[in-house]
């Protein structure tokens, strides 16, 4: 047996054994990444440049895309170079930083997702005082305490966890290093309740949070259905309903894959849900964001449109000097 002092490297959870479904897996998460990156990529480039969007949600689903990359850029690029060359390893410190970094973004979106759906509420429900309540001053203090809350979160769970003795081998059954799962190698039952303890406190933190969530839509929902006019219903419906289903799919898969009772628990079930809350989420929100909000996808539209003009513009332009100079003109020997 070895402990957390000798352990230099952990040896993730392979998703085949086949070379073939190994290589079919990596252009999979190569397909997602890409599409993550391209998305949240335009929806940070829409929100800087279009001074519509420069409102307190387009300056939280700017941060909410920060931390869609930065969940994405953590997990899923080691997860593809195993696949490629056939490989479950990682090294200790390698894993530590994976971990940390992974429970900061996730804790700050969670956070930013808090404060988008008090945005929408104070947006229908209090119209009047929105400017009072969500000034640019209020914003930047919300989106640095998601961020704060996100760092001390990441900080406490992982210098808790990588301080605990490891015992029990270093094979993790997931795909990528996530604390339940390296808590399981432990062999201090005294660091392990502390542990424990953490998230439990993180998890009854988590759950006033919900709470307050679920407060916030009752009221919202109450007001909207109070609107007389159907046009203006539709647009609060269409701006809320996408924040409370990417809420619901990112907080449902991530309580149960921490509770989930262990008579249920197996290898492909753990992988199938960690992939659903670490790697669908970041995916899925410019694309629901995008879809729902007509400002930015004006935004997006027009950003587009101008590049593709400038591009067709410079083609011309290029083209046409080359037929008006002769010595361009002529192929060069």
């Amino acid at each position: 047996m070895s402990n957390s002092s000798s352990l230099t490297q952990f040896l993730l959870l392979a998703f085949a054994d086949r070379r073939e479904l190994q290589l079919l897996h990596f252009w999979l998460f190569l397909a997602i990444s890409l599409a993550a990156l391209l998305a949240n990529g335009l929806i940070l480039s829409a929100v800087a440049c279009d001074h519509h969007l420069h409102t307190p949600m387009g300056f939280f689903l700017l941060n909410l895309s920060l931390t869609d990359l930065g969940c994405i850029c953590t997990t899923v690029p080691k997860a593809m170079h195993n696949f490629l060359w056939n490989t479950t390893t990682i090294s200790y410190m390698g894993c530590a930083a994976q971990a940390f970094f992974f429970y900061f973004f996730m804790s700050a979106e969670f956070s930013l997702l808090i404060i988008m759906c008090y945005d929408r509420y104070v947006a229908i429900c209090k119209p009047l005082h929105y400017g009072t309540l969500l000034g640019s001053r209020a914003c930047a203090h919300m989106a640095a305490a998601a961020w704060a809350t996100g760092f001390l979160t990441a900080l406490l769970h992982t210098a808790s966890t990588f301080s605990l003795p490891l015992c029990q081998g270093n094979a993790l059954g997931q795909f990528f290093c996530e604390i339940p799962h390296i808590l399981k190698l432990s062999c201090s039952h005294s660091g392990y309740l502390r542990e424990i303890g953490l998230i439990g406190v993180t998890v009854c933190l988590a759950f006033g949070c919900f709470i307050f969530i679920v407060f916030s839509y009752v009221q919202i929902f109450r007001a909207v259905l109070r609107i007389p006019s159907q046009q203006g219903g539709h647009k609060a419906f269409s701006t809320c309903l996408p924040h409370l289903a990417v809420l619901s799919l990112f907080v449902s898969t991530a309580t149960f894959s921490d509770l989930k009772p262990p008579s249920i628990s197996s290898p492909s079930l753990d992988l199938v849900v960690s992939v659903l809350y670490s790697v669908v989420p970041p995916a899925l929100n410019p694309l629901i964001y995008s879809l729902r909000n007509q400002e930015l996808k004006d935004a997006l539209r027009k950003m587009m449109t101008e590049c593709f003009s400038r591009a067709t513009t410079c083609l011309f332009s290029s083209a046409q000097h080359s037929l008006c100079n002769p010595l361009l003109a002529q192929p060069a020997f």
